[in-house]
């Protein structure tokens, strides 16, 4: 086969997967919290706001932040493999995540 032609199907096969991880990911976040209230953030005792979503400074975006956080402790803008995001949910698990 050609270099180039299996360079592309390799390509095209990891974005697949990624949207399937995407895809798998919300469903379970999904049934993770089905009524939409976050109350994994009050858990991992987070501050959180009227709707109780936590208020969280992002790491990637260094920006202040209100969101859901799942019941395995990652915010809603989590991005698998990403190191900042990796970073922040392993702070929210922890404690140590920067709010505000």
């Amino acid at each position: 086969m050609d270099d180039r032609f299996e360079r592309v199907i390799r390509q095209k096969l990891r974005k697949a997967g990624k949207q399937f991880e995407e895809a798998k990911r919300a469903y379970a976040e999904g049934r993770d919290d089905p009524e939409g209230d976050a109350a994994a953030a009050a858990r991992f005792g987070l501050p959180t706001d009227g709707d109780g979503r936590a208020r969280i400074v992002c790491r990637r975006h260094a920006e202040r932040r209100t969101v859901p956080v799942d019941a395995e402790g990652r915010p809603t803008c989590f991005e698998s493999g990403h190191p900042d995001c990796e970073g922040c949910a392993e702070d929210v698990r922890d404690g140590v995540v920067e709010t505000w």
